[in-house]
């Protein structure tokens, strides 16, 4: 497993801790962090609080542009549609991640925004990197609320 999906398990587990959705995102340019992040939806009373448009949000602010070129994203769980809008939108060069939603994911499930013909860029993606460790935080989670 990478380093960097490390950390983004790593953003999950304290997602957790904090009663969140365990999701975990880190974003990558030449090799190092620029920024890493679990959900906050809860905290935040924000629906757009995810791992992944906080890490974009963080990113470039850091870098003072719009667009994240030359960047990759690590991420638990496949992204949900909004999630990768923005990454298309981000430029993103490649995207990394762990377990596969079908139910509410959308690149490989649902929406599958990527393969759209209004989408103007659609990063590499690499599914199923850490998926068992990545699916179990989140089989435990939602077990405990059931």
């Amino acid at each position: 497993m990478s380093r960097f999906m490390q950390i983004a398990l790593a953003e999950a587990e304290a997602a957790a801790a904090r009663g969140e959705v365990p999701v975990g995102a880190v974003l990558v340019r030449d090799g190092r962090p620029l920024a890493a992040a679990g959900n906050e939806v809860e905290a935040r009373a924000d629906p757009t609080a995810h791992a992944e448009i906080l890490v974009l949000r963080a990113a470039c602010a850091a870098l003072g542009s719009p667009r994240l070129d030359g960047c990759d994203l690590y991420v638990t769980l496949e992204p949900c549609p909004m999630c990768a809008a923005a990454i298309a939108l981000a430029r993103i060069r490649r995207l990394y991640f762990g377990a596969y939603d079908p139910k509410g994911g959308g690149v490989e499930h649902g929406a599958r925004v990527f393969d759209r013909p209004t989408c103007h860029h659609r990063p590499e993606v690499y599914g199923g990197i850490a998926e068992t460790a990545s699916a179990a935080l989140l089989r435990a989670f939602f077990k405990t609320l059931r």
